[in-house]
């Protein structure tokens, strides 16, 4: 038996990206997970997922490469904010690692006070490795 992942605190530098802002829906995250990946592709890919408290939406996230034209992919261009973060690695078979993305938040902000200014980021590491990311003062 494992045990739980430990929080850590990272500094991350920001990330230019692409993205389309949605309702916090889980069909509509669904959908639009797909519609985004298919629309860049998969490979070379570094993607995404940021949920802005302040605005109540959650954002679907490509990091953009040199030459790439949001507008093509009916994206539009955007940053995801660097700084100090709460990191927590979640590691599973999907679809049961997505399950631990809100209890994992649920962990790290009852661990560290946070910084509601910045986006939440789920960073998609592999198919089977996600890194939830907290901003923190």
């Amino acid at each position: 038996m494992t045990s739980a992942p430990e929080p850590t605190v990272v500094e991350r530098d920001p990330v230019a990206v692409m993205l389309r802002r949605i309702p916090d829906e889980l069909p509509v995250m669904q959908r639009t997970w797909a519609e985004v990946e298919s629309a860049v592709g998969l490979r070379g890919r570094r993607f995404f997922g940021a949920f802005d408290e302040a605005a109540n939406e959650y954002l679907v996230c490509v990091e953009t490469k040199p030459g790439d034209d949001p507008a093509a992919f009916d994206l539009e261009a955007g940053e995801l904010p660097g700084g100090r973060f709460a990191r927590l690695r979640l590691r599973g078979e999907p679809p049961a690692v997505y399950e631990q993305i809100g209890p994992g938040f649920a962990q790290l902000m009852g661990a560290f006070p946070h910084d509601a200014s910045r986006v939440q980021i789920e960073h998609y590491r592999r198919f089977d490795e996600i890194d939830l990311l907290l901003p923190i003062a």
